[in-house]
């Protein structure tokens, strides 16, 4: 999800879910019940890092696994001795938080119980205003710590105290103490949020990891919660990927709807079938004022396309489908390219899809994952208008990453795409 000032409306729409849980799908909920399954981690040395001077060496490689449910839930052991605490994983946000609640059961995390935990006080440079690329509210409290707090549009308040506190990657290993948010005011059971963005408070910025990756599953009948797989470091995997160059931007441009430290990609068209749809390149990048962007977001469920590209996207479609899509129907405020019937038939009918970037890089989307089951035996195609997340960037989701190693090269500012059957990667 992403978090730069221009879009803080798209923010404070994925955020909210975490506080209105629901057994129900919901297109942009980050939280979803707690699995109770353990979680499988590996650790292993890596000869193999790439290091700069930008980037200092991050000396092994971690594994783990996640949950998979409309996002990636994965479970870290935080604090010392560890405790463990479920996350999730958004290539979207910048600070990390958890939950804390003194004397609580799990989730929640107790600080007290952890040697290496401690408060920010208002003197630290963090809480000071106006920081160039880190847009949470802070403020000073009455116990003179840094607090800070979100206000959403129904009135709901997240907030906490900022604090540092280590990772455990391992019982050996630890990161150094790292910024997190501390959540006291949130729902009770919604997991924390790993943000992984480009920004310097970010928790790869911090931990100064060069590199990690993520596989998406597929959801079937008998798995609805599978199991995907997640590194940071050197991902074996990475000799069958094909990568393209980040855009990135001038540290002192200030484009109003642009996200500067998202994972902007050079996105050049969509084709359906061997046809390619007649939408302009420039459709897909930022304009002078930073609309246009498109970002790769584990922490947004569906794709979002900015209007230019919606409607042609809508229009071959409904060319392709006729009658069959639903009149006047719109599944929670965001999809409304929708069907009744036989979803196989459907997806043979508008055919095979590939997002197109930069370098002939494609992402190929099957026709059995162009639509999503919406509930009562409805279908959708997993896209719509970023005008209904009050944004204008394009954002492609984790829907549309199923399948796929999505490696992030944070040392040559490149993004890597590997076919894969993610229930099986190792």
């Amino acid at each position: 999800m992403a978090s730069s000032s221009h879009s803080h409306t798209l923010l404070l729409l994925l955020l909210l879910s975490l506080f209105h849980l629901s057994l129900q799908k919901k297109p942009l909920s980050l939280s979803f019940p707690l699995t109770s399954s353990p979680i499988s981690k590996s650790l292993q040395s890596s000869a193999q890092l790439q290091t700069s001077s930008e980037s200092p060496p991050f000396p092994y490689t971690y594994k783990s696994t996640f949950r998979y449910s409309m996002a990636l839930i994965i479970s870290l052991p935080i604090g010392t001795p560890a405790q463990s605490q479920q996350m999730v994983v958004d290539t979207g946000s910048q600070l990390s938080w958890i939950q804390c609640r003194r004397r609580k059961a799990p989730p929640s995390f107790d600080p007290s119980l952890s040697s290496s935990f401690s408060l920010l006080p208002c003197t630290h440079p963090i809480c000071k205003p106006r920081i160039p690329d880190f847009t949470l509210p802070t403020t000073c409290d009455q116990n003179r710590l840094c607090h800070y707090s979100y206000f959403y549009a129904d009135g709901t308040l997240a907030e906490g105290n900022l604090v540092r506190e280590k990772i455990a990657l391992s019982p050996s290993r630890s990161t150094p103490p790292l910024i997190l948010g501390c959540a006291a005011a949130s729902a009770p059971d919604a997991e924390g949020i790993l943000g992984i963005n480009r920004g310097r408070l970010s928790f790869v910025s911090q931990a100064k990891i060069p590199s990690f990756s993520y596989c998406i599953p597929r959801s079937s009948r008998n798995i609805s919660n599978p199991t995907g797989m997640f590194y940071l470091g050197h991902n074996p995997n990475s000799r069958t990927f094909r990568y393209i160059n980040l855009l990135t931007f001038p540290e002192g441009q200030r484009m109003p709807n642009l996200d500067p430290l998202a994972y902007t990609v050079p996105m050049s068209g969509i084709r359906f079938g061997r046809r390619r749809l007649n939408v302009s390149a420039s459709a897909f990048r930022p304009d002078s004022g930073g609309s246009g962007q498109t970002m790769i977001d584990s922490g947004t469920q569906y794709t979002f396309l900015v209007e230019a590209a919606y409607q042609v996207v809508k229009q071959h479609v409904a060319a392709a489908v006729g009658p069959r899509l639903k009149r006047d129907y719109v599944y929670q405020g965001a999809l409304d390219m929708c069907f009744d019937g036989n979803a196989i038939e459907i997806g043979r009918l508008i055919g095979e899809m590939a997002f197109q970037f930069d370098g002939a890089v494609e992402i190929s989307i099957g026709r059995d994952r162009i639509l999503d089951h919406v509930g009562g035996g409805v279908h959708c195609v997993a896209i719509g208008r970023s005008e209904a997340l009050g944004v204008a960037s394009n954002i492609i989701g984790n829907f549309h990453q199923r399948n796929l190693w999505v490696e992030f090269d944070l040392v040559r500012r490149r993004v890597g795409f590997g076919v894969a059957e993610c229930s099986k990667a190792v």
